[in-house]
């Protein structure tokens, strides 16, 4: 997967389970997504997905997840958590993605590769 903010594309791989499979489905999204916690950025998705939560711990920076069955969460940096996340999948190489996110509100393009 292809996920484009501004200038900056970065690639994604979702991973193999009910959950991403119906994310791709959704695909080509061009998402306004809102910042929180200076961490993350998320949107409320057309339609809720399939959920298989779990207790990450640590959130890594590039992890893309669902908190609840309908809330795409893009995090940009690593830290511990107490939530439950169906994990979606990962950016493969983070670099740069705090910087291209920036510290606001961003329109973020997610599409199949």
């Amino acid at each position: 997967m292809k996920i484009t903010v501004g200038a900056s594309t970065f690639t994604a791989t979702l991973y193999d389970h009910p959950a991403a499979t119906a994310f791709r489905a959704l695909l080509p999204l061009n998402l306004d997504m809102t910042e929180l916690n200076r961490n993350e950025k998320y949107v409320d998705l057309p339609r809720s997905l399939p959920t298989d939560a779990v207790h990450p711990g640590t959130i890594q920076a590039g992890d893309l997840l669902l908190w609840g069955s309908s809330t795409l969460v893009l995090f940009y940096k690593t830290f511990s958590t107490p939530y439950s996340y169906t994990r979606l999948g990962r950016v493969d190489d983070p670099a740069g993605l705090a910087n291209a996110l920036g510290g606001g509100n961003v329109r973020v393009t997610f599409e199949p590769e």
